[in-house]
């Protein structure tokens, strides 16, 4: 089983293996900050992010490695975006996506499918089906990541989303430990959403009140 599993790694550089092993920590822990609503989300992700860019972009996986990097500038943006108070009180808590967002987070799945379909047919890379499916993915990813730094509930269904189909893409790619990352993913995932509508719940009967 571990054969099975791990095989592919017979020819990588050391480095490399290192290398996609602490990103896949960093990763983790960066979800599970997610989960807790803890601003240590986006320090742990951006060192995750950095170094799958450099992974991704020697494995010629531009679609991954576009997500990696668009990961990257939105952490510092929502880094940025969950510290703003005013008045000592937190100015964009948890909450739920308007209908205005609803449509921003369409016409950005929209342009960034559209966006990374050109990039891999200009470049050739529509040779197998994990081609296709990475233009998906991609998509869903980055509105996932944008619904996160504007602290919205349900970013975390468009994690669920991605994680579940990313879980067998990077197993048919080679990645072992990136594939087992997005097992763990999913997990948190799920516990992440369930513990933000309750907050986003429990805000909304405060102010009902």
């Amino acid at each position: 089983m571990i054969e099975y599993f791990f095989s592919q790694y017979a020819d990588y550089p050391t480095l490399d293996i290192v290398l996609e092993i602490v990103a896949v920590i960093f990763g983790l822990l960066s979800v599970w900050y997610a989960k807790k609503d803890n601003i240590l989300v986006f320090p742990t992700g951006i060192v995750s992010t950095l170094i799958f860019v450099y992974l991704l972009w020697k494995w010629t996986l531009w679609g991954d490695m576009m997500i990696n990097g668009y990961y990257f500038v939105m952490s510092i943006y929502g880094w940025y975006h969950w510290t703003r108070k005013k008045d000592d009180t937190v100015e964009f808590p948890i909450s739920k996506i308007s209908s205005s967002e609803k449509r921003i987070a369409i016409i950005l799945f929209i342009f960034t499918v559209a966006f990374v379909v050109s990039v891999y047919h200009y470049f050739g890379k529509f040779t197998t089906w994990y081609a296709y499916v990475d233009t998906f993915i991609t998509g869903v990813f980055f509105v996932g990541m944008w619904l996160m730094a504007k602290r919205k509930v349900e970013n975390w269904v468009f994690w669920i989303i991605g994680d579940v189909i990313s879980i067998p893409l990077y197993f048919s790619k080679g990645f072992t430990f990136t594939s087992f990352q997005y097992v763990v993913f999913t997990i948190v995932a799920v516990f992440g959403y369930l513990e933000w509508k309750k907050i986003s719940d429990s805000s909304q009967t405060e102010l009902q009140k």
